[in-house]
């Protein structure tokens, strides 16, 4: 066997043993290329515009998937996220990296063996380096690549909200993060709220105004060359002028106690906006020897994600009880705050048109209220756009599919579920998986067919017990006598809830457009609506049947 062969096939048992794609190699490098290029794309523009095109946790999530598929398929890194931060002004002490922790676990193990801990809330602004010159503020440099940043001085004059003038005159250089003022903050509540975003555009603009600067405010988390002890530094630091790297800073002794403060932060009120947790041990080298990867006394634990990527897997067309198509997009599971999320809606045929999304697109979602899955945005698209077949548009309206058959499966249970519903016969023990067994199973194809199933019938379905079967015929009994007016609400009749609808069926079904026309909150459009419903060939045949098995209200049926 050729050896590129052998390559191959130890290449694609690595890729699935590990969770990774079952790609080609071809594929694969088409995949991890184009997203290297949306990863490049977006630093740019973050670094050189000082714009975010997307969240910072949806950043952190794309880029990890991409180093993990290059892992998968042992493609070599060509990734630069600092390429075009880099400035021109070398940096006096070199900003350092920091490794980020997934987890308490993970934190335990960072701490294991270190002593003299400490935590702060990992500011969500810009990071600087601060120079004075006997006591006055004469050097504003941006991270840039952590070596070296673009001069910032020029705002130095209009940042009002930093220390510009310290109260003696020393030399020093600081490290810290500039972030927009907020007033009463709480991240767990409010989110990022663009902050970062926000404060790197104000600081890449050649001039800044002095309404501006005076909204953009620093915290101190470093002094390089200051006292060896953290406690002393930021005490120190206080005296000084920077009041809340003191404020902001606990020593810690284990995981939970770190547990315990990132989610006290998570939920306090913060004059910033945060974006998780920095751990700092007192033991470091001299700042001379700091280098811009990230060391070993330092980490960070982020907040939990308000928004996670995921990657669709299929997209499915829901056709509801009126026609509506609304498209779903089923994902690989995913896990937000204590949620998994396997699928989310799009809401309409037009927007899934308008973002295209095929399978092995990835997306963003969030949480709506904590509970309910939410699409926010389209974050990379595969390379291969697989064809997702359509309904029909023209297909399904209010008057189809009042029968199972060919292509209306969707749309009819959906009509027994809200006939069963709350909204209907409040039927207990009926959803739409009972439904689906059950039209799947032969045993209904029209709206009324349950009415004629005993627990016996029931209980030769595979998957319903003796005991479901005798639940759902007293369920089925429950239905069939509930008064006509909820019936008629089930049957999804067009007319509001709150309007009285008096007379038994035949009654309903006698009026003319203009009848209906003549009641309360019934307009022209309304009114024919109504009796479009009442004339139709399908609706009529259910009438007939209710009729038949004694349903209260159908008796008599012509029109």
């Amino acid at each position: 066997m050729p050896l590129m062969l052998l390559f191959l096939l130890a290449l694609s048992f690595n890729a699935q043993a590990a969770g990774c794609p079952n790609w080609s190699a071809e594929r694969a490098r088409a995949e991890v290329t184009a997203l290297r290029e949306t990863v490049s794309q977006w630093d740019d523009h973050y670094h050189r515009l000082g714009e975010s095109l997307v969240p910072d946790e949806v950043y952190d999530q794309s880029r990890q998937r991409l180093l993990h598929l290059q892992a998968c398929f042992a493609l070599e890194s060509e990734l630069d996220s600092l390429a075009s931060a880099r400035g021109p002004i070398a940096h006096p002490i070199r900003h350092t990296g920091v490794d980020k922790l997934s987890n308490e676990q993970a934190v335990s193990q960072w701490m294991a063996g270190k002593t003299g801990v400490w935590l702060q809330p990992k500011v969500d602004g810009v990071a600087v380096s601060l120079v004075y010159r006997q006591g006055r503020l004469v050097q504003l440099l941006s991270r840039g690549d952590g070596t070296h940043g673009h001069d910032w001085s020029r705002h130095i004059e209009v940042l009002e909200g930093i220390n510009r003038q310290l109260p003696r005159p020393m030399d020093l250089v600081l490290q810290g993060e500039l972030y927009m003022r907020l007033d009463g903050h709480v991240q767990a509540q409010a989110g990022s709220v663009n902050a970062r975003t926000t404060v790197a555009g104000l600081l890449a603009r050649k001039q800044l105004g002095r309404d501006q600067g005076v909204g953009i405010a620093l915290f101190v988390w470093d002094w390089p060359q200051g006292p060896s002890d953290q406690g002393e530094r930021m005490a120190r630091l206080a005296e000084l002028g920077f009041a809340d790297s003191q404020r902001f800073s606990v020593a810690i002794n284990s995981a939970d106690e770190a547990a315990h403060w990132r989610m006290h932060w998570y939920r306090t009120a913060l004059p910033f906006a945060t974006d998780g947790v920095i751990l700092r041990q007192n033991a470091r080298p001299f700042a001379e020897r700091w280098q811009s990867n990230a060391p070993y006394w330092i980490a960070a634990w982020k907040y939990p994600f308000t928004q996670a990527l995921a990657e669709v897997r299929d997209v499915h067309f829901r056709i509801g009880r009126t026609g509506r198509i609304t498209p779903i997009l089923k994902l690989q599971p995913v896990q937000l705050d204590d949620r998994r999320i396997g699928q989310v809606s799009l809401g309409s045929l037009a927007r899934w048109q308008a973002l295209d999304i095929r399978p092995g697109d990835q997306v963003a979602i969030s949480l709506a209220g904590l509970t309910i899955p939410r699409f926010e945005q389209v974050v990379h698209r595969a390379t291969e756009r697989h064809t997702v077949p359509v309904p029909a548009l023209d297909q399904y309206n209010t008057l189809s599919c009042w029968q199972a058959s060919e292509h209306c499966e969707e749309q009819f249970i959906a009509r027994l579920t809200w006939l069963s519903g709350k909204q209907g016969l409040a039927m207990p023990g009926t959803g739409p998986g009972t439904w689906r067994r059950l039209v799947e199973g032969g045993l209904v194809t029209s709206l009324a067919d349950w009415l004629a199933l005993d627990a016996e019938r029931l209980a030769q379905l595979p998957g319903i017990s003796d005991t479901t079967a005798r639940r759902l015929q007293r369920s089925f009994e429950t239905g069939r006598t509930r008064p006509f007016a909820q019936w008629v609400s089930g049957l999804g009749v067009p007319a509001p809830r709150n309007l009285p609808l008096e007379g038994d069926w035949a009654a309903l079904a006698r009026r003319s457009a203009a009848q209906w026309q003549a009641l309360p909150g019934i307009g022209a459009t309304r009114a024919s609506q109504l009796q479009s419903f009442f004339a139709a060939e399908h609706v009529q045949a259910l009438a007939q049947q209710l009729s038949e098995s004694g349903i209260e209200g159908f008796s008599a049926t012509a029109p």
